[in-house]
């Protein structure tokens, strides 16, 4: 059985970490399944890519720590490389990604989700970055990715004390987008799925673009990079359809060009 299935459900492709057993942890072979499902989604014409975990108690764990035990350092480095190169690949992807928290989410499974653009978790479901009770740290982009989310003072509070906090006090900090009970976890996050359906393709991807640039930019920057990505939604058609449709007073009918 695959580590990670890919599912097609309508405009969104949904990849699922399948380890239940191991609490979802991320061993080599997911990490590099996850490297293919961030490829493959520059060419799908799939809109959303949905990312969540099998079983009930836990997204993910992290690391696979019993296989991290077995490795050797140069093994130990080449995974982190692995881990980092495969982050930045799903956190890079052009269109919108959205987490789709079905249990707690514990360092490299935390910093997984904080490369999606959206989170939903379950009401039971914790989130930490707990790996200085490890005697290390965070390594795949947590100690960069949250303190961009949730400031400073919070981010400290999570990494230097390895606390683990619940799913709505991470709402409330800006953490998760929405929490709901587990029953509902697919029907939010297809209501998700089926609003930025409505949304232009082109327009989301440079809007995207757009935030993610700037936020390494000064201000000044940061609007150039603007002002370039909505240059090139002026000549687009999806622009020509949002201003047509308005105008009739229908939905539009957009082809992502």
């Amino acid at each position: 059985m695959s580590v990670v299935t890919i599912e097609r459900r309508g405009h969104a492709v949904w990849a699922t970490l399948n380890r239940p057993e191991a609490r979802n942890a991320l061993s080599g072979i997911v990490l590099t399944a996850l490297e293919q499902v961030a490829s493959e989604m520059h060419d799908t014409d799939a809109s959303v890519l949905v990312i969540t975990g099998a079983g009930d108690k836990a997204f993910s764990a992290g690391a696979d720590l019993k296989e991290r035990q077995k490795m050797d350092a140069e093994e130990t480095y080449e995974r982190i490389e692995l881990i980092n190169s495969v982050f930045n690949a799903l956190a890079s992807i052009r269109k919108p990604t959205l987490c789709a928290l079905n249990g707690s989410a514990y360092g490299g499974g935390l910093e997984l989700a904080l490369t999606c653009d959206f989170r939903i978790a379950v009401d039971t479901a914790e989130v930490g970055l707990t790996e200085v009770r490890l005697g290390i740290m965070p390594g795949a982009g947590g100690t960069q990715r949250l303190p961009r989310l949730i400031g400073l003072a919070r981010a400290k509070e999570m990494i230097l004390l390895g606390r683990r906090i619940p799913a709505r006090r991470a709402a409330e900090w800006g953490l998760i987008n929405e929490v709901v009970p587990a029953a509902d976890l697919a029907a939010a996050v297809n209501r998700w799925v089926e609003e930025l359906d409505g949304c232009a393709p082109l327009s989301l991807s440079l809007a995207k673009e757009a935030i993610d640039k700037g936020m390494d930019q000064e201000l000044d920057g940061g609007l150039m990079t603007e002002r370039g990505c909505y240059e090139q939604t002026l000549g687009s058609e999806d622009r020509d359809e949002g201003l047509r449709a308005f105008n009739e007073k229908r939905p539009p009918k957009y082809q992502g060009r």
